[in-house]
């Protein structure tokens, strides 16, 4: 399974960013393969409109099952990912990618 986290740099030791659509950088983790990839979202703040849906599509691509993040998603982002079927968990934004893996794996996130 593949879980994205929301985050200001490209490891499990960076801080999350408790935005969705204009994070700066993805952090996924495949849980398979134990391995670490990231993907540079900071194009996005050039968008006057739509940056939740265009991401939230990005992610899609990715073929991610689960998103962690601070605050969740808007509307319309929220509908892309759940077509997808990747599921939201909220309530990181303070903490690093790698804390936040520990808490969804221990239950302590929220489903968005």
């Amino acid at each position: 399974m593949k879980i994205v986290f929301t985050a200001k740099g490209t490891g499990l030791d960076s801080a999350m960013d408790p935005r969705f659509g204009r994070t700066e950088f993805f952090v996924i983790y495949d849980e398979e393969s134990e391995s670490i990839d990231s993907y540079d979202n900071r194009a996005i703040e050039n968008e006057a409109h739509g940056a939740g849906p265009k991401t939230a599509q990005k992610l899609a691509e990715y073929g991610v099952q689960v998103l962690i993040t601070g605050n969740g998603p808007g509307n319309n982002a929220a509908r892309v990912l759940q077509a997808a079927g990747t599921k939201v968990y909220v309530g990181a934004g303070d903490m690093t990618v790698r804390e936040a893996l520990e808490a969804y794996k221990k239950g302590e996130l929220k489903e968005f």
